[in-house]
């Protein structure tokens, strides 16, 4: 008799000790130091086992069954999302089942260049590894119709930011994200505008904006930019800016025009046809697109740069002629 209560003594000093050590493990970081996180992903349709084994095979240092364990004493053993993620230094057994109950996958990010044009973005995107490539055997419009868009030339809608998603997203996410993001802003700025602005509708601003976006990298500059290229539209002008031509050669493009491909009739050719492109010509970002809705108050009709990265405008040819001789010849 006294040997089975020392039998039950033990199993019930074991079962404590046990438990203390079990509660320490779950609180205790998985990995410390100053080492680098390490990525894993769990396989949809796994359970905890499974998702323990797929996080030792990765290199994480914990025991698949007492993750088992810690899923079943915690309830959470069903309501593991799967996805990619990363394990940081510092977390614990007990964050990390929470971590992936929430679904914080591994955060991955796209930086879109203002002033690219759509095909650069396209490139972009496709390069990009974190990203699952479904539109990659899809034309322009195609990748239009699978978000969704009223529009069908994709050129200057999407509005160049840096964007956060989780690792293996499909990249059609960066894609309504970003067109999302440029419709939102073309409908703030046109709200505030100018009633006297030239523009028949948002869309002309647009590419107003894409105009502007390749014109000048000065920030300060683009509201006279605007305003120049505002002024010859209201006076029937050619806008005459060389951005708009080099977009109109596509691939013929080499680096460098020439007076015969000023010469040379393309619809994006504004030394040949007066008004607007019949689209932008580059994803404007959010200072162009300010610029074009809020050019400045001038007369002015022309500008050449001052070989410095800025230009001297001037309301007249005489004055234009002048500034040429300055600082062109």
């Amino acid at each position: 008799m006294a040997f089975i209560k020392k039998i039950i003594t033990l199993g019930v000093l074991l079962a404590i000790a046990g438990g203390a050590y079990f509660m320490y493990w779950s609180q205790a970081p998985i990995i410390v130091g100053d080492v680098k996180p390490i990525p894993f992903t769990i396989i949809p349709g796994s359970g905890a086992h499974a998702a323990g084994e797929q996080m030792a095979d990765a290199g994480i240092p914990m025991g698949p069954l007492l993750f088992n364990l810690l899923a079943r004493v915690t309830n959470k053993s069903g309501r593991l999302k799967a996805g990619s993620y990363e394990l940081k230094p510092g977390t614990t057994p007990l964050k990390l089942i929470d971590q992936l109950v929430r679904g914080e996958f591994a955060q991955e990010q796209l930086t879109i260049i203002e002033g690219w044009t759509f095909r650069q973005m396209r490139a972009a995107i496709a390069a990009h590894r974190g990203l699952k490539h479904d539109t990659v055997s899809l034309s322009d419009q195609e990748v239009m119709n699978a978000i969704a868009s009223e529009y069908k030339q994709p050129e200057g809608m999407f509005f160049p930011d840096t964007y956060l998603f989780a690792k293996g997203a499909s990249d059609l996410q960066i894609y309504r994200q970003a067109h999302t993001m440029m419709l939102n802003r073309l409908a703030a700025a046109w709200e505030k505008r100018d009633p006297a602005l030239p523009y028949k509708n948002p869309y002309e601003a647009l590419t107003m904006a894409s105009i502007v976006e390749k014109e000048t990298g000065q920030k300060s500059e683009r509201n006279m930019i605007a305003a120049v290229f505002v002024n010859r539209l209201r006076l029937g002008m050619m806008l005459q800016t060389d951005p708009t031509v080099i977009y109109g050669m596509g691939s013929k493009y080499e680096g460098n025009i020439r007076k015969k491909d000023l010469e040379t009739d393309t619809p994006y050719n504004t030394y040949t046809r007066t008004g607007l492109p019949p689209t932008p010509i580059a994803l404007p970002g959010v200072q162009s697109l300010a610029a074009a809705l809020a050019p400045a108050k001038s007369q002015a009709l022309y500008f050449v740069s001052r070989g410095n990265g800025t230009s001297k405008f001037s309301d007249n040819l005489t004055d234009h002629n002048r500034a040429v001789n300055q600082y062109q010849r």
